[in-house]
C-alpha cells in the first residue's frame, strides 16, 4: 500500500515527505529542561513547519507539490534564522542566518511567482 501511494505522489514529493517524516521521528525526544529560550523557539518553529508540510495534501502535480512544500520549508528556515539573529551569540552564525533569510526570501518570491501562474 505504502509503495503505491509513494509511486502516485511522484519521486520528489515522496522524497520530501519521507525526509520530513524521518526527521520528525528523530526529534520526538522530550525537550531538555536546560534548553535555552532561543533553542526552544527554533525547535518549535521547526516542528510547526514539519507539521504543516506533513498535513499538506499533495494534489498529484509533482511540480506544484514541490513548489508548495519547498515554500513551507523555506519559510520555516526563515523563522528559525530570525531567532538566531535575535538570540544567537556567534557572529558567524548570525551572519549565516541573515544570508539564509535573504536567500530564502528570494526563493520564496520565485516559488510564489511560479505558483501564481498555476492556479
Amino acid at each position: 500500500m505504502k509503495h503505491n501511494v509513494l509511486k502516485r505522489l511522484g519521486a520528489s514529493t515522496a522524497l520530501a515527505l519521507a525526509c520530513g517524516l524521518a526527521f520528525a521521528q528523530s526529534t520526538e525526544a522530550p525537550m531538555s529542561k536546560s534548553m535555552g529560550q532561543g533553542s526552544q523557539q527554533m525547535h518549535e518553529q521547526m516542528m510547526s513547519g514539519m507539521q504543516k508540510m506533513q498535513s499538506m495534501q499533495p494534489g498529484g502535480d509533482t511540480d506544484k507539490d514541490f513548489a508548495m512544500m519547498m515554500r513551507m520549508h523555506h519559510q520555516t528556515a526563515i523563522d528559525m534564522a530570525k531567532v538566531e539573529v535575535e538570540q544567537g551569540k556567534s557572529s558567524e552564525m548570525k551572519a549565516l542566518a541573515r544570508k539564509i533569510i535573504s536567500d530564502q526570501q528570494k526563493e520564496i518570491a520565485q516559488l510564489d511567482k511560479w505558483l501564481a501562474t498555476k492556479k
